[in-house]
């Protein structure tokens, strides 16, 4: 029997905690005779309602109900006043507190209209946990999407984790939940407890969280994301100015669990305030433009890489909080460095606190696993056809740019994303609307996603990491693209790493993969890479792709990644490319930094450092850098010799040439066609001996012949070092 004052309909699903809405009950409400206070505090055993501006006067509530819902009329009461609930729990402790439900809705109509229809880009500033002033009341305001929940309960470190007490009022239509509690300071630790829609009850992260904990603690943490203060107003103006195609980019790949730990201290990660102090002085000093993180996006799984995401919002607790982040990219931006995010949008992990089946029903996902799961990777698909799903990662994705502000987002698995059909066998995925095998709905997210990034961050990139031939990924949606700024070049990658196994005997017949790029090479903006996918999972370090003998093998590699920084494209190495690990990668040891100690790797890193070094100060390689106007063959027909050689142009008419020996034969008196006369200076030789090389070259350079070679009017006469890149630039003199 209903023993209180309240309808059965208000009453039974109070105490069986699934109301949706308790504020319309709850707190100091009126009726026809006066006014009722009413309280749901299964934690007390009596609750006292004490009049703030006058503290004698006091209103004992009855316990009508013994799981802790309590009420009476407040006896001459003829308007409602500011009050706290006075409490006494079962140990007979006393405590006060401002009652929850004596406030009011933070989240306005348009905030809820503008989430529903997919355009509320910075939803982040409302859904989340958000400390914030409310009526002269400071707090936490807490907001979660799950429409199809019967209750949602905040609970955490200040409710002794207890999803009875703080039930949170239902928006409706929007299925967003929200509640605002005093005192909750920052650091205190939560998370969502839901009933879903069948009655069962579960813990939910907050897919809003700031900062969260990783591994198997799953906590969220308040935290207040508006007090850091940046110091790179300089660089923000620059990059809003600049011409990325036409610019140098080398970028350096880092997974910050595994640059570098701390051995003597149990293997510990640095922290972001670390990284800050060894990793930029290191990229700077290597000549690197930027840093391309991997996911750092919070992911309980140290073996996914950061590529599972559970928190999209918040930098991983692993090396600090987010603040300390901010710290390391103002760093950065100070010291000229760029700082370039993986982003995950493409697919989450099934992990029980995570998005999946948030609220009892597949809201972020699909139902049906023919569109909703990658059986492959044991993850789930967002469903980009949801407007609030594509609000919440476009929010995301302007989140990064916004409030950390990062100089690009590097988009992962966009072919998974493109494709109804990726890696699934017949019967086991769902035709679009057409028949076709295009996701549209992940193709629209795409390029209104690019669109928003691009309309308000001016200078900022986008990079798209898609394997398929796909046309105009990189190309403005008003011209058909998809709109990213660049994209990955794996069809370079892969022909390039395939011809560079090979035997030098063996590569004579097959000099057209090595030189096939060139066919599609301004088809799309290009990023030439040789990322992290190519070190793991029994594929062997860069160095141990490489035919031949220990010297051989780095004469390989040297005269690789210079082929690499000659051909155009923005360049990207992963991390221990560039001295030359050994040892595939490994995401829970450091690198093997001591390796620097050999000759043959230190002389590796030091090339790398004069190929950014010439890539910066040479106009050449970045200014024409998408167009045909910027390259020209001078012979790519040498095959019985395996040479290849070309040109490199700016704007203004400076020269490059080019000359790649793929085999470790010397070959004496070279002669190579040029467009003019004058005298060639030797700028990069690979096999200088200060990279470990046997020093065989031109001594400083050679003049220019009035002898037609190749189709042109002049020519050079050259020594070609075994395994090498010479690289001259023309000069009148």
């Amino acid at each position: 029997m209903n023993p209180s004052t309240l309808p059965d309909d208000d009453f039974y699903p109070l105490i069986e905690t699934r109301h949706g809405d308790p504020f319309k009950v709850l707190g100091i409400r009126e009726f026809q005779q006066g006014y009722f206070g009413r309280a749901w505090r299964p934690d007390a055993t009596e609750v006292t309602i004490v009049d703030t501006a006058d503290f004698t006067r006091r209103f004992p509530l009855k316990k009508v109900h013994p799981d802790g819902f309590f009420e009476a009329v407040l006896r001459g009461v003829d308007q409602p006043f500011d009050y706290v609930l006075e409490m006494k729990d079962h140990a007979g402790e006393t405590w006060c507190e401002k009652d929850v439900y004596s406030f009011g809705p933070v989240l306005g109509e348009m905030d809820i209209y503008l989430f529903n229809e997919g355009t509320h880009y910075e939803i982040y500033k409302k859904l989340g946990a958000h400390i914030l002033e409310l009526g002269g009341v400071r707090g936490t305001h807490f907001a979660v999407w799950a429409p199809n929940a019967q209750r949602v309960s905040v609970v955490g470190d200040f409710n002794h984790w207890d999803g009875r007490i703080h039930l949170m009022r239902k928006m409706v239509p929007a299925g967003i939940w929200e509640i605002f509690l005093p005192d909750i300071p920052e650091g205190s630790h939560y998370k969502f407890e839901i009933r879903g829609a069948q009655g069962d009850v579960f813990l939910k992260t907050d897919p809003f969280a700031f900062f969260a904990q990783h591994g198997k603690q799953t906590g969220c943490m308040v935290y207040d994301i508006d007090r850091y203060k940046w110091d790179d107003a300089d660089w923000m103006a620059k990059r809003a100015k600049r011409d990325p195609y036409n610019s140098p980019m080398s970028i350096y790949e880092v997974h910050l669990g595994s640059w570098q730990r701390v051995a003597e201290e149990g293997n510990r990660f640095l922290s972001y305030i670390e990284f800050g102090d060894r990793l930029i002085p290191y990229v700077k000093e290597m000549g690197f433009t930027h840093i391309e993180l991997m996911p750092v996006m919070e992911h309980p799984f140290d073996g996914s890489w950061g590529y599972q995401v559970v928190n999209y919002y918040a930098p991983t607790s692993r090396f600090g909080n987010p603040d300390e982040f901010r710290n390391f990219v103002d760093r950065c931006h100070q010291a000229g460095i760029g700082v370039i995010l993986d982003w995950v949008p493409g697919h989450f992990p099934k992990d029980a606190h995570g998005l999946a089946r948030f609220d009892g029903t597949c809201l972020y996902e699909h139902e049906d696993p023919r569109l909703g799961e990658h059986k492959e990777w044991g993850t789930l698909i967002f469903n980009y056809g949801r407007n609030e799903v594509k609000n919440f990662l476009i929010g995301n994705a302007l989140f990064w740019l916004d409030e950390y502000h990062l100089d690009g987002l590097r988009v992962d698995a966009v072919a998974s994303m493109l494709y109804l059909d990726y890696s699934r066998n017949p019967g086991e995925w769902v035709p679009n609307r057409f028949g076709g095998r295009e996701n549209l709905d992940a193709i629209d997210f795409l390029k209104r996603c690019n669109e928003v990034c691009y309309e308000r961050f001016p200078g900022v990139t986008t990079i798209a990491e898609e394997s398929t031939s796909w046309p105009g990924v990189s190309r403005p949606t008003y011209t058909g693209g998809l709109g990213f700024g660049f994209k990955w070049n794996m069809g370079w990658m892969n022909d390039s790493l395939r011809y560079i196994s090979k035997e030098p005997v063996h590569r004579r017949f097959h000099q057209g993969e090595i030189t096939f790029s060139m066919l599609y090479a301004f088809h799309e903006h290009f990023i030439l890479v040789l990322s992290h996918d190519e070190v793991v999972h029994g594929k062997g370090s860069l160095l141990n792709k490489m035919p031949g003998d220990m010297w051989q093998k780095f004469a390989n590699v040297r005269m690789f990644l210079a082929w690499m920084w000659a051909h155009p494209g923005k360049k990207l190495i992963f991390q221990g490319i560039e001295f030359g690990q050994w040892a595939e990668w490994n995401h829970d040891q450091s690198l093997d930094w001591h390796l620097n100690q050999s000759g043959l790797h230190d002389g590796l890193r030091r090339l790398i450092q004069h190929l950014n070094a010439l890539y910066l100060s040479e106009p050449a390689l970045s200014e024409l850098d998408d167009s045909y106007d910027g390259f020209e063959w001078i012979d790519f027909n040498d095959s019985d010799n395996s040479v290849w050689s070309f040109m490199r142009k700016s704007r203004s008419g400076e020269t490059l040439v080019f000359i790649v020996n793929a085999t470790p034969v010397v070959r004496g008196g070279y002669r190579v066609g040029v467009n003019a006369s004058g005298w060639y200076q030797e700028v990069l030789n690979t096999d200088a001996q200060t990279y470990g090389g046997s020093n065989v070259g031109n001594w400083g350079g050679c003049p220019a012949e009035p002898s037609t070679w190749q189709g042109k009017p002049f020519s050079i006469l050259v020594d070609l070092p075994p395994l090498s890149v010479s690289a001259f630039k023309h000069s009148r003199t």
